[in-house]
């Protein structure tokens, strides 16, 4: 078949002839109606044996949207089958060929047979043949009409789906165990009418329904919305995963000597992130020749003029990128131009060349008015640990009230970053160590705490690995650091800011600067920092489900 926008009809009496054969299933009370359409025949699972749920189910299956108003159904004789008397009808062997008429001129998104040579002069279907075709904008809304009334009436009709829509219509929004609720009972119908490999038109209905019946639950930001449910162009989401969890309980039930597991993908990545070569906003009004550059290399080495290492700088921005972008040259980055470790405030200027100051001003713009205090109620309907609580307690503490428990925790604004990691915690890292972090665990890879006089040079000597860059904050105790630096492969960078709030910003562009992948057990809350906050390759970076779930809770 031709999946096409078109539906043929017949200038005698519009109608579209389907050919079901019926047999039943004695396994869960279940019908399989054998039906076909155009060239193409597949069974039809039929759980409840009405009308409605049929044409539901064989739209579905041959994935069409479905239609249920305007139709009619009648047998090999020309009778219409009503709703009261369909059940009786097909449970008789002698039901026979079963056609569905159209009452009016509708138009529905129906494959048509690809032609495998042209009709002939003489062919009937050559003059009665008219192709309808229908407009973006009403073709958008009856797709979504149809994909809500479907999920609608699936929840409806489930144990626990009447549950997900009160607390839906009450809170605007569904917690992770209830999302979890309704993707279970989702995918379950799916594998019980489509089998446990359904064709990707119908996990795109039934993503595009959960969104159009619950519209808060949209990724403002994705293309369609509902991408964090199903994406067909790279087969993730809520849906695909849980389908792909029954098909791995279905085949170890089958085969009990089968049990490997997907290999693990954790290391792909998408297009777009600090790695990415990309053309930056910066023009320079004099362009240095290479011997140029490394004669002002040679002079930044020796200078003590702020002003003129961060002129000397910006002129040799490019020759930087290209290096800091060669696999060969980037781990001397640091050597050729030492002064990121002791000049504050060469980080950002990089950004800001790569970016502009737009982009750059965003993190500090947004974070404590849009972000933080959404953050904080969402992560209280978490469920309870002793991590989680304090850095609610921390984040949340009214600056006019006496502090407890001060030598313990971070302060408000560092407190709100790591909810964000509670939040979108780590994607688990297959059979490969470290295998399952937790967002408490990963806490130590983003910052570590130094109290004063701590030698920086002794805590460079002990880092034995090569790692992505981490905060480190010294001061007396955690809520009043005071200074902190960008470790990075055994380096020091000093953070022009002294808040905590200005130090995360400055590791984030740090990423960029160096072009350094976030670390996998920061990866999920980066990305949603990069795309979400700064905007920064909206569509292109890969990204996982709960980044997109999260942004749609946090932005409606």
């Amino acid at each position: 078949m031709r999946s096409s926008a078109h539906l043929l009809f017949s200038n005698q009496s519009q109608t579209v002839v389907w050919a079901p054969f019926f047999s039943r299933s004695n396994d869960c009370g279940t019908m399989l109606i054998k039906t076909r359409l155009g060239d193409a025949q597949k069974f039809v699972r039929l759980t409840e044996p009405n009308l409605k749920e049929f044409l539901i189910a064989a739209f579905a299956k041959f994935g069409v949207p479905a239609v249920t108003e305007g139709v009619k159904v009648v047998d090999s004789s020309g009778t219409e089958l009503d709703e009261d008397v369909f059940e009786d009808v097909v449970k008789d062997p002698s039901a026979g060929v079963l056609t569905i008429k159209y009452e009016t001129e509708f138009v529905s998104m129906v494959g048509s047979p690809e032609p495998s040579e042209p009709p002939s002069r003489g062919s009937s279907d050559s003059q009665d043949t008219l192709i309808l075709s229908e407009s973006p904008p009403a073709k958008q809304q009856r797709l979504d009409t149809e994909a809500k009334h479907l999920v609608e009436t699936i929840l409806n009709n489930k144990p626990g789906g009447e549950r997900i829509m009160k607390e839906y219509n009450r809170s605007k929004c569904l917690t992770d165990e209830t999302r979890r609720k309704m993707v279970n009972i989702l995918a379950a119908d799916i594998t019980e009418k489509n089998g446990t490999s359904p064709p990707r038109e119908v996990k795109e209905m039934y993503a595009r329904g959960i969104v159009s019946l619950f519209p808060y639950l949209r990724d403002p930001f994705s293309r369609t919305g509902y991408e964090h449910y199903y994406d067909g162009a790279s087969g993730t989401g809520y849906l695909a995963w849980r389908i792909k969890t029954i098909q791995r309980s279905t085949a170890r039930d089958r085969r009990s000597s089968y049990g490997a597991s997907p290999e693990e993908t954790s290391g792909e990545r998408g297009l777009g992130g600090p790695a990415a070569r990309r053309e930056s906003q910066f023009v320079p009004e004099t362009v240095l020749s290479e011997d140029e550059c490394k004669e002002a290399i040679a002079l930044m080495k020796h200078l003590a003029d702020e002003d003129i290492i961060k002129k000397k700088m910006k002129l040799t921005f490019d020759f930087r990128r290209n290096m800091i972008l060669d696999p060969e040259q980037s781990s001397n980055v640091l050597s050729v131009f030492p002064r990121f470790k002791d000049i504050k405030g060469l980080v950002e200027q990089d950004f800001v060349l790569m970016f502009g100051e737009d982009v750059s001003g965003k993190f500090l713009e947004k974070w404590t008015t849009t972000f933080k205090r959404k953050i904080i109620q969402q992560c209280r309907k978490l469920p309870s640990t002793s991590e989680l609580e304090d850095l609610l307690q921390a984040a949340d503490t009214p600056e006019d009230v006496t502090e407890v428990d001060d030598d313990i925790g971070w302060d408000s604004d560092l407190s709100s970053i790591l909810l964000l990691l509670h939040l979108i915690p780590p994607s688990a890292l297959g059979r490969k160590r470290p295998g399952k972090v937790s967002a408490s665990q990963a806490e130590k890879h983003l910052v570590v705490f130094k109290k004063t006089g701590t030698n920086i040079e002794e805590h460079l000597d002990a880092i034995t690995t090569s790692t992505q860059p981490y905060l480190l904050a010294v001061g007396r105790r955690k809520k009043v650091a005071h200074q902190f630096f960008i470790i990075l492969d055994k380096n020091a960078i000093a953070c022009r800011s002294t808040s905590s709030l200005g130090a995360f910003d400055e590791l984030f562009k740090a990423h960029y600067v160096f072009a350094t992948t976030y670390n996998p057990m920061l990866c999920n809350m980066f990305t949603f920092i990069q795309t979400t906050v700064y905007n920064i390759d909206v569509g292109t970076v890969k990204e996982t489900p709960r980044v997109a779930e999260i942004r749609a809770r946090l932005l409606h």
